[in-house]
């Protein structure tokens, strides 16, 4: 069955048709483009998608939208942005499927996953989500737009950096469940305190229905705030976390040996036991979320926690690989002063040496310094013998490490890269993390590809 046929488009778009056509994908980076697909070609402020028509046709692109004329099979339309969104829209519009949305400060992305991996394992083939972190203006209607018709479930990510950007995004995916992980400093430049960051993400139970679920995180201290923004709109709203008095809680929990965590949760009159094969206290508060989403949208919690037994770290947040005798850990995607400390406690119970690769976290605004400057105690804490830190704001981290622990601060992520190769050796675990305009990623790759 097509995803969508070129007069589908055109009704939803409001576009012209060039002649019949279906495709069963859709992208706007002609890079992602694969056979079948629906090219988007859009307008940006340092590129033109139209350029590349002829090489997503070359990649095997089935259709086009496009707002010049082209003789590729297309849809024209005045506006290809505002045509994705449409997309989007009407993708939303004749679905059938449950809804969720997830946000928050820290951790969305990985539950995202998470929840995705739950929902798949209950309805194999028949759940949908946002890939990589498409969660902004132009990610959210594309993942709408990619949601197939049949899908049963749907888990959409969406991010924002000011306010007001998920009161938009909430109303294009109109989730039946809203979830928001964790209320942390992050793009903190463009809010006033962290209060202001609540609300923004409490934009998104606006997009609820009367007989939505917001699903809020108990052990915040935002935690009223959030339950205040949910209220008006949420038919029912569901805490979690690790303290007393959350609606879905962990009674009892007990590291592995593997790295994981065994938990045994309360969901109100009942109760679950499961593993988490990802490391850290962080990760048991986003799995209770989780459980909690699945259970809001009738999934099947022992399966769910089979899932959540075998789910995998993902690449930059979390994944692990050894580079000759030494273990990698990558969270080189994204960094804010709260995933850093999570982390960090992750690292303490690794073997060997710890050695770390930070890079600077960004967008923090006038806190800048403080923020980085306090790391410093969660760095000691994690019993890191060799820091490694990347980016000018690293400075007043560098001067509270000063004489406590081996230091070597540098400019850039490729010089990063030539001072591991003289830090390293046997045995150590190294860490690897930081915002994700520093490009440890390529630091990472190079270590995957053994050019350590």
């Amino acid at each position: 069955m097509s995803l969508w046929t070129s007069a589908e488009i055109a009704a939803a778009t409001g576009g012209t048709a060039s002649g019949d056509f279906a495709v069963t994908g859709v992208a706007f980076d002609s890079r992602e483009v694969g056979p079948g697909d629906l090219f988007v070609a859009m307008k940006g402020e340092a590129s033109d998608g139209h350029r590349f028509l002829d090489q997503a046709f070359a990649q095997g692109a089935a259709g086009a939208i496009v707002s010049a004329p082209t003789d590729h099979p297309h849809v024209l339309v005045a506006d290809s942005f505002v045509a994705l969104q449409d997309l989007g829209r009407a993708s939303r519009a004749r679905s059938s499927a449950t809804i969720v949305g997830v946000t928050g400060s820290v951790g969305k992305t990985s539950a995202k996953e998470a929840l995705f991996a739950c929902l798949d394992r209950a309805a194999p083939g028949a759940a949908h989500r946002s890939v990589k972190s498409y969660n902004n203006h132009t990610g959210v209607p594309l993942s709408l737009a990619r949601m197939p018709r049949e899908a049963r479930f749907g888990v959409f990510e969406m991010g924002m950096n000011h306010a007001g950007e998920l009161a938009e995004l909430t109303q294009l995916v109109r989730p039946h469940i809203a979830m928001v992980t964790t209320i942390a400093p992050a793009h903190t430049a463009f809010f006033p305190d962290e209060s202001a960051i609540a609300d923004a993400k409490g934009e998104i139970f606006a997009g609820l229905g009367s007989d939505g679920v917001a699903i809020i995180p108990y052990d915040s201290p935002h935690r009223d705030r959030l339950i205040g923004h949910a209220a008006p709109h949420a038919g029912r709203i569901v805490t979690f976390g690790l303290e007393k008095g959350a609606d879905v809680r962990a009674i009892e929990t007990m590291r592995l040996a593997t790295g994981g965590t065994f938990v045994t949760a309360a969901f109100r009159d009942r109760e679950l036991s499961f593993t988490i094969a990802q490391p850290g206290m962080h990760w048991v508060s986003n799995a209770l979320g989780v459980l909690a989403c699945v259970d809001a949208a009738g999934g099947d919690l022992g399966l769910a926690g089979l899932a959540l037994a075998e789910l995998g770290g993902l690449q930059g947040r979390g994944a692990r690989f050894v580079a000759g005798d030494v273990l990698v850990i990558d969270e080189s995607y994204n960094a804010n002063p709260a995933s850093m400390r999570a982390t960090l406690a992750v690292l303490a119970n690794e073997p060997g040496r710890h050695v770390v690769v930070l890079g600077e976290m960004r967008e923090l605004g006038e806190g800048s310094d403080a923020y980085h400057a306090g790391l410093a105690e969660p760095i000691l804490a994690a019993r890191v013998e060799t820091a490694l830190l990347v980016g000018e704001a690293m400075a007043p981290l560098a001067a509270a490490l000063e004489g406590r622990i081996d230091i070597v601060h540098v400019p850039d992520s490729a010089a990063a890269l030539s001072s591991l190769r003289t830090i390293l050796a046997p045995g150590d675990t190294v860490l690897v993390k930081g915002s994700n305009g520093v490009g440890l990623s390529r630091l990472v790759a190079a270590l995957a590809d053994g050019k350590n």
